[in-house]
């Protein structure tokens, strides 16, 4: 005797692969949104400031020219260090949050 699993018929396979497919495309669309958005995050008070894309690309740094120290070059490095990684980290985190909306939850090994 075999046992039923509700949802195995050929329509219900057919019905969850539509739906894998229909989540696979929010998610590409969800990843080129977040790519072709800018990040931007600041360090040092807003003495400098990093942009960088959703596809981890920095686009701009500013710097305040009051920062701008011949003296301690270090700490300006620091902070556009700061800055970049908090703006590289911010594109992480859209990103994943885009993902988990699609998947809502939904964890299939392999997969996602």
């Amino acid at each position: 005797m075999k046992a039923r699993i509700p949802g195995s018929q050929a329509g219900g396979q057919a019905a969850m692969l539509k739906k894998l497919q229909e989540m696979q495309e929010e998610m590409q669309r969800t990843q080129e949104e977040v790519e072709s958005t800018d990040y931007v995050a600041s360090a040092g008070g807003g003495a400098v400031e990093a942009t960088v894309t959703g596809a981890k690309v920095v686009k701009d740094i500013k710097i305040n020219p009051e920062v701008v120290d011949p003296e301690d070059v270090e700490m300006l490095q620091d902070m556009i260090i700061a800055a970049v990684n908090e703006a590289l980290r911010k594109a992480e985190d859209a990103m994943n949050q885009g993902m988990e909306r699609v998947k809502g939850g939904l964890s299939i090994p392999g997969l996602f």
